[in-house]
């Protein structure tokens, strides 16, 4: 998967924004504020940090041990690095970047909830 594929499919998502707060090295994807990936766009292949469940990451570390990894400098408990070198299935990447954002929304307070159910 490229970035403008993954990049795309995150801004489509509601109330998604995107920056560079770690300098232009690191997209950070932001829900409501509250970050659901960061993509480093120097490294090839291309990597993401998603946010997932800590049970689920496990299980997907041990099924996809080459390209999925604990997530790198993150919790890697709640975080896995994905290197996305064509051996992911592009629909699994969307999936893992569906989990990441609806664990991120299940956490935002009930205005923040609100808000995002208005736009």
């Amino acid at each position: 998967m490229n970035i403008d594929t993954f990049r795309d499919y995150c801004l489509k998502k509601e109330g998604v924004t995107e920056g560079l707060p770690f300098g232009p090295d690191n997209l950070v994807l932001k829900v409501m504020g509250k970050m659901f990936s960061i993509v480093s766009l120097d490294e090839v292949p291309l990597r993401a940090n998603l946010k997932c469940d800590p049970e689920k990451a496990l299980e997907l570390r041990e099924e996809y041990e080459e390209n999925i990894l604990p997530g790198y400098h993150m919790n890697k408990q709640h975080w896995n690095t994905l290197v996305m070198d064509g051996r992911l299935d592009p629909e699994l990447i969307f999936e893992l970047i569906d989990h990441s954002y609806d664990l991120v929304v299940d956490g935002l307070t009930k205005k923040l909830k609100k808000e995002l159910e208005d736009l």
